[in-house]
């Protein structure tokens, strides 16, 4: 059995394509030409990933007069906003047990907040015209295990109690698998409202896009290398040679090293992988069912994200989440094949009346990972610049309103958004090498033997969940 499977998978996979999916588009836009020389703005924004190009696009909308110039590295949305899985969460703290955790007394206005963020970026996708396939299908957290099905029961009467699951319904085994068949599905927490699936290229393009209708200038293949005060305002410099002298300065790079350099042990690297099949057939996507198309995810420590393309492909993802020593970023890093043969073996387990079905698409790329898992946010230079990162992977939704803090910030204004716990604090720092090395691995094993062991937290896990830091999956 564990022969055949090995060929099939390994048959799954022989053509695939090792870049992301959603970048591989002979629509792609061409890059912005990058900066020569010296120029000055209003603010200045570094980097063209969400973050980024939702920052110079509220800030032309607050204020069409202001000069807004971004900054990419190389092009808009090249990195994890152009490789990541397309679900559009309104959830700011990383899932509701996460918020409800660290902050319970602030929950019912984050939740709001975070919805009010998710209808805007709807309304913003039709405003603009953004073409990224948005659909609002929600998304349902599955149990494959019997502890799963505690854990999201006693999860749903947490928010119950809470105030927080409205839109929220949880499904025994065979409503479940009246939604999506598969003989690995024991039951789930369906969230009906609260995640869109979008084309996460074609949306960070459609922003790009939007930008510049209003007048921002955006340069790519233009690096920001350093950041320094001049007069009044601040300077940065560029690989190119030219200087950026501006007024404010908004951070937008997330896991790549970050020009101010206090917050850089606030973030780790972590390698996240996932496959796309080829389009299914009418009688493939009978056999699974998935009518209503919603986002999928199960419930282990290690877990899977999975979803519909527009064309009925299935991107799958997740499990595996690599830390490299030393925190390096590197392109070397984006494929690894132990790590889709397993995923793609994962895969025929969830959904054996696929067997057949080709892989097009193999792929990785770093996320900014922080001990909390949801997004931090600064001040620096005397209010000058400002700084969002640490999304840990659900930044489709919430770099927007990552955004909105920033501008707040730079602004000087007290809003709700400033005056939150979440906005004032700050995660633990992970520690350096070879510690941190350690404990990413030591955390891993730990959560692998919990999934094994019906969800026992060993002392480890414990201690770190008293500390408030963790490693997501």
């Amino acid at each position: 059995m564990a022969a055949r499977a090995m060929t099939s998978t390994s048959a799954a996979l022989s053509d695939a394509s090792p870049i992301p999916y959603w970048l591989d588009d002979p629509g792609r836009p061409a890059p912005e030409p990058g900066l020569t020389g010296d120029t000055t703005c209003d603010l200045l924004v570094v980097g063209g990933g969400y973050s980024g190009l939702w920052t110079a696009l509220l800030a032309k909308e607050r204020d069409p007069g202001r000069d807004v110039l971004l900054l990419e590295g190389r092009e808009a949305g090249w990195a994890a906003s152009g490789r990541n899985g397309g679900f559009c969460a309104a959830s700011l703290t990383h899932g509701t047990a996460n918020g409800l955790s660290r902050w319970p007394e602030e929950m019912p206005l984050l939740e709001e907040l975070g919805a009010r963020n998710l209808d805007a970026i709807e309304s913003a996708v039709h405003r603009y015209g953004i073409d990224c396939a948005f659909e609002r299908t929600g998304e349902i957290s599955v149990a494959t295990q019997p502890h799963h099905i505690t854990e999201l029961r006693e999860l749903y009467e947490e928010m119950d109690a809470a105030g927080l699951a409205a839109g929220s319904e949880l499904l025994d085994e065979d409503a479940l698998r009246a939604q999506v068949n598969s003989p690995t599905f024991l039951g789930g927490l369906w969230d009906r409202d609260g995640v869109a699936l979008v084309d996460p290229a074609k949306l960070a393009w459609g922003l790009k896009a939007a930008c510049l209708s209003l007048g921002v200038r955006i340069h790519e293949n233009t690096p920001a290398t350093s950041l320094t005060r001049n007069g009044a305002g601040m300077a940065v410099r560029t690989l190119r040679g030219g200087t950026v002298r501006c007024a404010q300065v908004a951070l937008g790079t997330n896991v790549f090293p970050s020009l101010v350099r206090r917050t850089r042990p606030l973030t780790v690297p972590v390698y996240d992988y996932a496959l796309m099949t080829e389009p299914l057939s009418a009688g493939q996507l009978a056999a699974i069912g998935w009518h209503n198309r919603q986002g999928l995810g199960d419930s282990a420590n290690q877990f899977h994200y999975f979803r519909l393309s527009s064309d009925n492909r299935v991107l799958w993802g997740g499990y595996d989440a690599i830390y490299p020593y030393g925190g390096k970023v590197s392109a070397s890093l984006d494929q690894r094949p132990e790590t889709f043969d397993r995923l793609a073996g994962h895969f025929f387990a969830c959904f054996p009346q696929l067997e057949g079905v080709r892989f097009t698409h193999a792929w990785g790329g770093a996320i900014d990972t922080c001990s909390r898992f949801s997004a931090f946010f600064g001040t620096a230079h005397g209010g000058r610049v400002a700084y969002a990162a640490g999304y840990t992977g659900l930044g489709v939704g919430a770099t927007r309103f990552g955004a909105d803090v920033m501008l707040d910030l730079l602004s000087g204004e007290e809003t709700e958004r400033t005056t939150l716990e979440m906005v004032r604090t700050k995660p633990l720092p992970f520690p350096p090498e070879p510690f941190a090395w350690t404990g990413v691995a030591l955390t891993k094993w730990s959560l692998a033997r919990a999934d094994e062991r019906g969800g026992h937290r060993n002392l480890w896990l414990r201690t770190m969940d008293r500390m408030g830091m963790g490693f997501d999956s």
